[in-house]
């Protein structure tokens, strides 16, 4: 029986260490819209943590964005995934997704306010260390990041997940407080050389602490399983991509908030 008991135990350690995370959604408005969002943090820690900001894909606020908001959590630190579409506001399908976040990439202005509505919520929670923030996002969500940190926001760090690089205001990196770290599909058709190149320039010629990695083999949506594996439609997933930009993501906030935790995990 000893035996048994043994083995299991660590099925069970596993069991209660997941159920020390919390999850809660928020419902709050920017303007006259009404967002709901997602909290996850780990209550079996005390006092305040770093906060991440967690910026969803073009479909809109789902549970891949909430999976990672847990993940975060896990690590320690607490984890809001944002809304930028409205509450309910689901894109049904590629051509629904495009013209919602074509609405936000076509006006820089409503793309930051938005995002700070959710930025504005991580940082009254009470689990919060509000001196401690970074957000990070995925494909849309890196595009969103991105211009939270060129709109001067007080984060310590930002990490875009194969989103596109470009801005209509490149002059606006001088204005960038966070570091930045750019996770890219080397093959990312939707965002080629020739994007990258500017980006490069646009963080050099703001004096930027900036960092860009280019995973070989990957294209866009890389870290979602959702994409399905073939790259010839330019979205696909890469597990080794996925893996890689996962680990260089905790490195990057262990460097920033001194958070060991995240790198060894």
């Amino acid at each position: 029986m000893k035996i048994v008991f043994l083995a299991a135990l660590p099925v069970l350690m596993a069991t209660v260490a997941h159920a020390a995370v919390r999850t809660k959604v928020i419902e709050y408005k920017h303007g006259d819209t009404v967002l709901e969002g997602y909290l996850a943090y780990d209550d079996a820690q005390t006092g305040q943590r770093p906060g991440i900001l967690v910026v969803h894909e073009w479909t809109g606020h789902n549970p891949y964005v909430r999976k990672r908001a847990e993940q975060l959590a896990e690590l320690g630190y607490v984890a809001f995934a944002l809304d930028m579409y409205g509450k309910g506001v689901h894109a049904k399908d590629a051509k629904e997704a495009a013209e919602l976040a074509g609405t936000y990439k076509g006006n820089r202005k409503l793309m930051r306010a938005r995002a700070e509505a959710g930025l504005d919520v991580l940082r009254k929670q009470s689990q919060t260390d509000p001196n401690r923030l970074a957000a990070i996002g995925y494909c849309f969500g890196g595009t969103t990041v991105l211009e939270l940190a060129r709109d001067g926001q007080p984060l310590a760090g930002v990490v875009s997940f194969h989103g596109d690089l470009a801005t209509p205001t490149p002059e606006d990196a001088k204005n960038i407080k966070a570091k930045v770290l750019a996770l890219h599909g080397a093959d990312d058709p939707f965002v080629p050389a020739a994007v990258v190149t500017a980006f490069e320039e646009e963080m050099r010629k703001g004096g930027v602490d900036w960092q860009l990695v280019s995973y070989g083999g990957a294209v866009h949506s890389f870290t979602n399983p959702g994409a399905g594996t073939d790259n010839s439609r330019g979205a696909a997933y890469n597990a080794k991509a996925d893996h890689r930009s996962w680990v260089a993501m905790k490195n990057f906030f262990n460097e920033i908030f001194g958070t060991s935790r995240s790198a060894a995990e």
